[in-house]
């Protein structure tokens, strides 16, 4: 089979296309002949080595942490899934390789497809959301009625974390750029700020929970819009000890991440608030809750209208680091 592989971490990776041998499943484990795979920043963090103190890998290693595809064939004790299935996953980030035209996965990461779906369009899904609904329930543990604060919510994120956190009971506002306005206030948020005409922080009060899609600038804001007790999740800023503690990392790297998030926790907590990050892993079972969430509510992710295939990965790469898109872009086996 071909595979993108990446040779060595650099600030400019490059993966090169190689045959490598068909994997084979354990009995645990499906093996996917892969339909599509979506290209996100987070493969970029891989290539460079940014995540290296989260993740490691032995190189040389297939990129790709999403896909969607078809059953191939089956371990001996896998009961939920048979060949010719119509799957989803985010894969484990330690058993990454969507880059591939076959991968192999624990069955626990899996999900059958929305009904209906195309696999250019599901396998936009499975990273953003389980990011919106590990961030929700695992890491801010939203209570029903509690109103929740998505900055910069317009695009994919928001478009996938709007109906979870409806779903969830949540009160929901979005800032973003006006052209999504009616979109999102469609799928039932409270408030809809344009970032170009408002600032949020001058308007907004005592919100239970705030999910930042931005980074390190927009903390300070957020952060000034929560109430006393309010937990405020970045998706972009710095990694914390609690996120360390909660991965279960080894003591050194809980005390380099402590030490990393240092500020921003000492700036929460002097306001008697607190500060998170994520992230995300695979979770079949919660991929499983998405996806009904996803068939209920027709939520279809925007896909960059520019396919690629396996052998112009590192055109789609650029295209992710540079821009601009238009959606997630889309690798076609």
């Amino acid at each position: 089979m071909k595979a993108a592989q990446l040779d060595r971490y650099a600030k400019e990776g490059r993966l090169v296309v190689r045959e490598r041998p068909v994997p084979e499943p354990k009995a645990d484990e499906i093996l996917i002949r892969v339909r599509a795979a979506a290209v996100n920043p987070l493969e970029l963090l891989i290539a460079t080595g940014s995540i290296r103190l989260i993740q490691s890998y032995r190189l040389p290693q297939t990129l790709g942490n999403e896909c969607s595809g078809v059953v191939e064939r089956v371990g001996s004790q896998v009961r939920d899934f048979r060949p010719g299935d119509a799957v989803y996953t985010r894969l484990p980030l330690g058993r990454i390789g969507a880059f591939a035209e076959y991968v192999v996965v624990a069955e626990t990461a899996v999900a059958k497809m929305p009904a209906g779906y195309a696999f250019d369009v599901a396998a936009a899904i499975p990273l953003t959301g389980l990011t919106a609904w590990q961030g929700l329930v695992e890491v801010l543990e939203a209570q029903p009625g509690q109103t929740l604060l998505i900055t910069g919510g317009s695009g994919s994120f928001g478009q996938m974390a709007v109906p979870i956190a409806r779903s969830l009971g949540l009160r929901v506002i979005v800032t973003g750029n006006d052209r999504a306005r009616e979109q999102f206030l469609a799928m039932g948020v409270e408030r809809y700020i344009d970032y170009r005409t408002e600032n949020y922080w001058e308007t907004l009060s005592d919100v239970d929970l705030v999910i930042d899609t931005l980074g390190t600038g927009e903390f300070e804001h957020a952060l000034a819009v929560l109430k006393r007790g309010g937990r405020l999740l970045s998706l972009r800023a710095v990694p914390n000890g609690e996120f360390a503690r909660r991965s279960g990392f080894p003591w050194y790297k809980r005390a380099l991440f402590t030490l990393a998030g240092l500020k921003y926790d000492r700036a929460a907590r002097r306001q008697g608030k607190e500060y998170r990050f994520l992230f995300v892993h695979a979770d079949g079972e919660q991929l499983r809750r998405i996806t009904q969430i996803v068939e209920q509510h027709h939520i279809t992710p925007p896909v960059d209208p520019r396919v690629f295939s396996l052998e112009q990965i590192n055109d789609a790469l650029r295209l992710v680091a540079e821009g601009p898109i238009e959606g997630k872009v889309i690798i076609r086996m």
